[in-house]
């Protein structure tokens, strides 16, 4: 089957989550994937995540998946000097190194354009590549707390709380790939690639709607106000009779007026203290206790059927186990199943968003160390076993 991408070549240079979760997501829609990893020890996700069954990672199938694996010790001229044979075969190079590592290495964006003046160089870290804080060493969760959202999560009162997923790491690699598209796009008309610079405190940012002009224009700063958004009611999570939790979602005028039908009182549409936006964000608190007292008296099944048949937005908060058993996930083929060698049939994420003509497809889960040495050494560059022994004899590859 045709893949949009498949006549785009990477080379990955990333390790951990952010450089390579770019990757993941150019691969899922048909880019070769070449991830380049230390001979000695490869990335470190082969080692990350909480359960290890069979000692492995159970991260590491994903973020790696639709990749090939090849090994090479890039602090060695030898190795640098063979990377730069594939690199000259490629697209898109990715990589999350802190600035001026590529550069060290004599594989400069500069450097690789004289012999491949139409490569992407896609390069993602905590800072960006300028600035004074460039050269700073830079993790997710330090770009979310410049960024702005670590400051507004939480409960008011308590410290800065943080999302149980690599949040800013993943804005950064999305942005990424967006941005690595966008170039390529441009390449079809210039002929020339260019610089992708993706700094993860930036993509947080550009997810932080009005806040730099709420404090500009008007003075206010965004606090932490727990589980809901402020002056944006209703939008929270609800008790039911039996001991569940559903989160509605009827904070626009029209959703408003229908959650008021359901709830057997149409006439908190017409209430001044409810009938706008604004007034129902004034009183939030006093809106939220109303629902909360009639979503009390009926099972979740109940207020779920009776919410979705009168159109207001609403829903459980899933775990894993839900997400597996929910028939939606199943009907749109949101969960996968992939061969792997140690865990069988391993479930995983789809590739997303759908496209109608040529959607993305996880077609393999992550390699082994090294796995591809031979197909792309020796077919792709065209080394001879000899040269291929010769370069593990001296731990290049």
């Amino acid at each position: 089957m045709s893949l949009p991408l498949d006549d785009l070549r990477v080379v990955e240079f990333g390790q951990l989550l952010a450089g390579p979760f770019c990757g993941q997501l150019l691969g899922d829609f048909g880019a070769e994937v070449i991830k380049v990893e230390d001979p000695a020890k490869g990335d470190p996700m082969r080692e990350w995540g909480r359960e290890k069954p069979h000692g492995k990672s159970l991260w590491w199938p994903v973020v790696a998946r639709n990749k090939k694996s090849i090994t090479c010790n890039l602090r060695e001229p030898a190795g640098q000097a063979l990377i730069r044979r594939l690199i000259d075969t490629a697209d898109i190079v990715v990589e999350n190194f802190r600035p001026g590592t590529l550069e060290r290495w004599g594989m400069g964006p500069e450097t690789l354009w004289r012999t491949n003046p139409g490569l992407i160089v896609t390069r993602v870290t905590g800072y960006g590549q300028t600035g004074p804080y460039a050269s700073r060493a830079g993790f997710g969760s330090i770009g979310e707390a410049m960024g702005g959202i670590r400051y507004v999560m939480g409960d008011p009162g308590g410290p800065p709380v943080r999302a149980g997923i690599s949040l800013g790491d993943s804005l950064a690699a999305v942005y990424a790939c967006l941005g690595t598209l966008v170039a390529v796009h441009s390449r079809t008309r210039t002929g020339r690639g260019q610089v992708v610079d993706s700094a993860i405190y930036e993509a947080v940012l550009a997810m932080m709607e009005s806040l730099l002009p709420e404090w500009s224009v008007a003075g206010y700063q965004r606090e932490r106000t727990g589980a809901t958004l402020p002056n944006v009611s209703p939008s929270n999570v609800y008790p039911t009779g039996d001991g569940d939790l559903i989160l509605i979602a009827a904070n626009q005028d029209t959703v408003f007026g229908r959650l008021a039908a359901a709830m057997g009182e149409p006439e908190l549409a017409r209430d001044p203290r409810y009938a706008t936006h604004s007034a129902r964000g004034a009183a939030m608190a006093e809106l939220d206790d109303h629902i909360a007292r009639w979503t009390s008296t009926l099972g979740a099944e109940q207020l779920l059927g009776t919410l979705h048949a009168n159109g207001v937005p609403a829903g459980r908060i899933f775990r894993a186990k839900d997400m597996f058993a929910d028939p939606h996930f199943a009907a749109r083929e949101a969960i996968v199943r992939v061969p792997h060698p140690d865990f069988g049939e391993l479930p995983m994420q789809n590739a997303t968003p759908r496209l109608s003509a040529t959607p993305g497809t996880v077609r393999t889960a992550g390699p082994a160390l090294g796995e591809h040495n031979d197909e792309i050494y020796g077919g792709l560059i065209g080394l001879d076993d000899e040269e291929q022994v010769r370069l593990r004899a001296d731990g290049i590859i």
